[in-house]
C-alpha cells in the first residue's frame, strides 16, 4: 500500500476536475457501498438502519451527503448532524431531496449534547468532519463534539460502527500524529489513494481496516515524486525473499557473523542466532563470551563459532555498552563492516556506538534498530534533545530525523514499526500483536534482519562502492521492512492469532 501527501493527492486531483471527471460522486457510491457492505458482514440488515452523517464545511462533508442519499434509497433511516454553516451545497441539496433528515447543529448552544443525543439512535457513524485540509488539533466545535463522541463509544466498543470518510478527523493526515482528540474509526474509506496518516503511529492506531477508493489518480500520482509512506504486503516480501537455486551453496546463501550475548544475557545470543536460522540463510558465524558461546551452540548445533567470511553483521544484542571490553569488540567490527562495505544491524548494546560523531555518516545499508527509548537517547546525544514520549508522540518525525543525522537506515520498534532512510519513502508495518512486547523478540528481529542483509549482501555492497549501476537504492529500508512483516506475523501464528493478508 502507498500513501501520498495531501499535497500530491490534490495536485494528481486538479487534472481530473479540470477535465470535468465526478471524483465526488464516485467517492460517496464507494463510500455508501462500504457502509452497506460493512453492515451485512456485521449480520445486520441495510434496510431500517440508522445512520447519522457528520458532517463538516469542506468535500469530506459533500461526500458523506451524497452518500447519504445513497443510503436512503437502500432503506436506511440517514441522519446528518451539520457543524458547519459551509456544508457542501450540491451535497445538502442532494441528501435533503432524497429524504435525509438535516439537523443544523453548528446553530446549538452545546453541539456536543446535540450530537450525542442523535448518535445514541445511531448504529452507523460516519465521520465527514475534516479532510485532508486541516491541520492541528480539531478547533471549536469540532473538539469538543469528538470528544463526547469518543467517550460515548468508548462505553460501548461493539456498536455503533464508526466509518471513517478519507481520514479520522483530528489526525496528522501527512505525519501521522494525534494532536487532540480522535473519533476511532472502524473503517477508514479514503479517496484515490491512502494517506501517510492512515499507516503512520499513532494514528494507524484510530484508523481501523483503511479501504482505498480508485478514482484514476494513479496515473498523476505515479508522474510525481513517489509515495510518501509504504507498506509491505506478504506478496512484496516474497518478492525480496531470497529463495536458494540448485547452483547455491552455504557461502552464496549469505553468511553471517553475529556479535551478541553477555554473561549476563547469554540468551540474547541464541535468541538472534535462530531468528537468522529460521529466516534460512547459508550460515551463522558467533563470535561471543564463553556463556553464551555455549548456550548457542547448544540450542543450534549449525553456528560456527570462529571467524571467517561474512556477508553482513548483527552487532549488540545482549550486550552491556558499559561492558568496555565488550564495547571495544563491537567498535572493532563495526569499524570493519564500514571498512569491507558490508551491511550492518546495530541494535540494542551496538547503538551506543553512533551516539558520539565516531561515525558521523553512515551508509544506508547500517541499520539502526532502536525502540522509543533508546532512539530518544541517540537523538538527544547527538544534539537533538527529547525523550520517549515525544518520540512516541511523533514516531515517523524522529525515525526520519535519526536517518538524517546518522546516514543510517532507522528502523524503529513498536507496535507500527517504522522504518526510515535518509530519503525515500517512510515504511510502515503494522503485523505484529501486543503479545510480541516481550524479552528477546528484539534480538531475534535483529536475527531476521541480518540474515536478509547478508542474503543481499553482494547486491548491497556493489552499491554502496557505486562500482556498478544498481537497483539497491532503498534495498536496505525494503528487506528491513519486510524483516519486520515476518517477525509480527511469526508471533501472531505463535500466539494462535489468525493471520491474512487483510492484517
Amino acid at each position: 500500500m502507498r500513501a501520498h501527501t495531501a499535497a500530491d493527492v490534490r495536485a494528481a486531483e486538479a487534472p481530473l476536475l479540470a477535465a470535468g471527471n465526478p471524483l465526488m460522486a464516485s467517492a460517496a457510491f464507494a463510500l455508501a457501498t462500504v457502509v452497506t457492505g460493512e453492515l451485512r458482514r456485521r449480520g445486520g440488515r441495510v434496510s431500517g438502519s440508522v445512520v447519522l452523517l457528520l458532517v463538516g464545511g469542506g468535500n469530506n462533508g459533500g461526500d458523506a451527503l451524497y452518500a447519504g442519499a445513497h443510503l436512503v434509497r437502500r432503506g436506511c433511516q440517514v441522519h446528518a448532524a451539520l457543524l458547519s454553516a459551509h456544508a457542501h451545497p450540491g451535497g445538502t441539496e442532494a441528501a435533503r431531496a432524497a429524504g435525509v433528515r438535516l439537523h443544523e447543529v453548528h446553530r446549538e448552544s452545546d453541539p456536543a449534547d446535540v450530537v450525542v443525543a442523535l448518535a445514541r439512535r445511531a448504529g452507523v457513524w460516519v465521520d465527514a468532519l475534516t479532510g485532508i485540509g486541516a491541520r492541528g488539533p480539531l478547533r471549536d466545535p469540532l473538539g469538543p463534539v469528538v470528544a463526547a463522541l469518543a467517550a460515548e463509544r468508548a462505553a460501548w466498543p461493539d456498536e455503533p460502527l464508526v466509518v471513517a470518510v478519507d481520514v479520522p478527523s483530528g489526525i496528522g493526515v501527512d505525519d501521522g500524529t494525534v494532536p487532540g482528540p480522535v473519533l476511532p474509526a472502524d473503517v477508514t474509506v479514503t479517496m484515490g489513494t491512502a494517506k501517510p496518516g492512515l499507516l503512520l503511529p499513532p494514528a494507524a492506531d484510530v484508523a481501523g481496516r483503511v479501504e482505498v477508493v480508485e478514482l484514476g489518480l494513479s496515473g498523476p500520482l505515479a508522474a510525481g515524486d513517489g509515495p510518501s509512506v509504504c507498506t509491505l504486503t506478504g506478496a512484496d516480501v516474497a518478492d525480496l525473499w531470497p529463495v536458494p537455486g540448485p547452483g547455491d551453496h552455504k557461502y552464496s546463501r549469505g553468511v553471517l557473523g553475529l556479535v551478541a550475548g553477555s554473561q549476563t544475557y547469554p540468551g540474547a545470543a541464541a535468541l538472534a542466532a535462530a531468528g537468522a536460522l529460521r529466516t534460512g540463510l547459508g550460515m551463522v558465524r558467533y563470535l561471543g563470551p564463553e556463556v553464551p558461546t555455549a548456550m548457542v551452540r547448544q540450542h543450534h548445533p549449525e553456528v560456527v563459532a570462529v571467524p571467517g567470511r561474512v556477508q553482513a553483521w548483527v552487532l549488540g544484542p545482549g550486550v552491556d555498552p558499559a561492558d568496555v571490553a565488550r564495547a571495544q569488540q563491537l567498535e572493532e567490527h563495526l569499524a570493519g563492516a564500514l571498512d569491507a562495505r558490508l551491511p550492518v544491524v546495530l541494535d540494542a548494546g551496538a547503538l551506543a556506538l553512533v551516539h558520539e560523531d565516531a561515525h558521523p555518516d553512515l551508509p544506508a545499508t547500517a541499520v539502526l534498530t532502536p525502540h522509543a527509548g533508546e532512539l530518544a537517547a541517540l537523538l538527544t546525544a547527538r544534539g537533538e534533545d527529547t525523550d520517549r514520549d515525544a518520540v512516541e508522540a511523533a514516531p515517523a518525525r524522529h525515525a526520519r530525523l535519526a536517518a538524517e543525522i546518522t546516514g543510517a537506515t532507522v528502523l524503529l520498534k513498536g507496535a507500527v514499526t517504522v522504518v526510515a532512510a535518509p530519503d525515500g519513502p517512510l515504511y510502515a508495518q503494522d503485523d505484529a500483536t501486543p503479545w510480541l512486547a516481550t524479552a528477546g523478540a528484539g534480538d531475534v528481529l535483529a536475527g531476521v534482519l541480518g540474515a536478509l542483509l547478508a542474503a543481499y549482501g553482494d547486491v548491497l555492497a556493489e552499491d554502496v562502492r557505486g562500482d556498478v549501476p544498481s537497483d539497491g537504492a532503498g534495498l536496505p529500508a525494503s528487506l528491513a521492512a519486510a524483516a519486520a512483516l515476518v517477525h509480527g506475523r511469526a508471533a501472531r501464528l505463535a500466539a494462535g492469532e489468525r493471520v491474512t493478508e487483510a492484517g
